[in-house]
């Protein structure tokens, strides 16, 4: 049992002070006010004076990390999972970009044999399938060879209970609203993305049960005074949630603050779209099977395009406060609140309350992590007294 008084609890409503948080096991048992909720004596106090409590960090779309490629490598989501919480990361969505079909058979695989003897980490959700329904077009860093149109039969195996939990495509894609109609029947996220769609398209295929909008304003057409595109439909609805990448390169940041006073901190999830390169040095990376030349902050293929990022996800959270001019607590909820809402784990993830999954994160006044909990084990910590750990 765990009895943590810190500086203040950053809740959905607002920043709670004076208040104490119970773990007792896996689960968050009591929040009330710290005169009230005393320590138990059966209970661990953590040290937690001057730092905000939040809850775990949940990241939608990650390709890779510390050397890893999810797509080239499946098998390495365990390895990066244990590395993740340095990052206030306690649960994610390994993400596959567009590759061969049997490449997502094994990635599944992974996912459904769970972690191995011994490791401990931030949780695997299920997967994000980034393509392979995507426009030519707007491919990004997509190899071409293998973007296909959507194929009922190819997404037979395409489940929750398969480890499939959020799909990306292109809604203007022959058969693409049928694909939609099929995977929301399963429960399954659908988001738009690496598209050409119009207003109408971006329109239609809400209507068909598109609930997200994958890195907003990257790989779709540019928003037109006479033609909005898929970033109008996006953003004007609201009940779609967009990701974005605040890393200053993929949107500036003048879009990102943009960006906020459109949608408002309960319709915008950051996210990193980190690649291999992240918590590495500068050098050339993989990314499916092709390679990714990674300069200061910037990840680009040989030709130039951006492959996704070298962004954490405590950084994003950072960076939004700066470029949006929000508040801390409005900014975590996009890394905590929000993707729970979009994954409907609601109940389950994303919130300091009794009854709830105690991933958790201790931050100090800069927004920097001092300590992650994954279902109310410490598994990373920067304190002198418990060291630096990292799975």
């Amino acid at each position: 049992m765990l009895y943590i008084e810190p500086e203040a609890i950053v809740t959905p409503d607002g920043l709670l002070e004076d208040h104490a948080a119970l773990v007792d096991g896996e689960r968050i048992v009591a929040v009330d006010y710290s005169s009230i909720l005393s320590c138990p004596e059966e209970a661990r106090r953590v040290e937690a004076a001057g730092l905000l409590l939040a809850p775990g960090f949940i990241d939608l779309q990650i390709n890779g990390a510390f050397g890893n490629d999810f797509t080239d490598e499946p098998g390495t989501i365990w390895e990066v999972a244990s590395l993740l919480p340095r990052y206030g990361v306690t649960s994610f969505l390994p993400t596959i970009i567009s590759s061969p079909r049997e490449r997502v058979a094994t990635a599944q695989d992974v996912i459904c044999e769970g972690p191995p003897l011994g490791v401990r980490g931030a949780t695997p959700l299920g997967l994000h399938l980034e393509g392979p329904f995507l426009n030519p077009a707007k491919r990004g860093a997509h190899n071409p060879t293998y973007l296909r149109l959507p194929d009922a039969a190819e997404t037979q195996n395409w489940t929750l209970d398969k480890g499939i939990r959020l799909v990306t495509l292109a809604p203007e894609l022959p058969g693409a609203h049928e694909m939609i109609e099929m995977l929301v029947a399963r429960g399954i996220i659908v988001s738009a993305g690496h598209s050409l769609a119009t207003y109408d398209q971006g329109v239609a295929s809400i209507n068909a049960g598109i609930t997200y909008g994958t890195h907003l304003f990257n790989a779709m057409p540019v928003l037109d005074r006479q033609e909005p595109g898929l970033v109008g439909a996006l953003l004007g609805d609201d009940r779609l949630t967009v990701g974005i990448i605040a890393d200053g390169i993929h949107l500036h940041p003048g879009l990102v603050a943009l960006i906020w006073n459109a949608k408002g901190p309960l319709r915008i999830s950051l996210v990193t779209d980190a690649m291999a390169a992240l918590g590495m040095t500068e050098g050339t990376y993989k990314l499916g099977d092709q390679h990714v030349i990674v300069e200061g902050a910037t990840a680009r293929l040989e030709d130039g395009r951006l492959a996704g990022s070298v962004l954490s996800l405590d950084k994003a959270v950072r960076n939004l406060v700066e470029f949006a001019g929000c508040t801390p607590r409005d900014a975590i909820s996009t890394v905590t609140t929000v993707p729970a809402s979009v994954l409907r784990m609601e109940n389950t993830l994303g919130r300091i309350a009794p009854g709830l999954r105690a991933d958790l994160v201790l931050l100090n006044s800069d927004l920097r992590v001092v300590e992650t909990l994954i279902a109310g084990d410490v598994i990373y910590s920067t304190r002198a007294d418990l060291g630096e750990r990292g799975g």
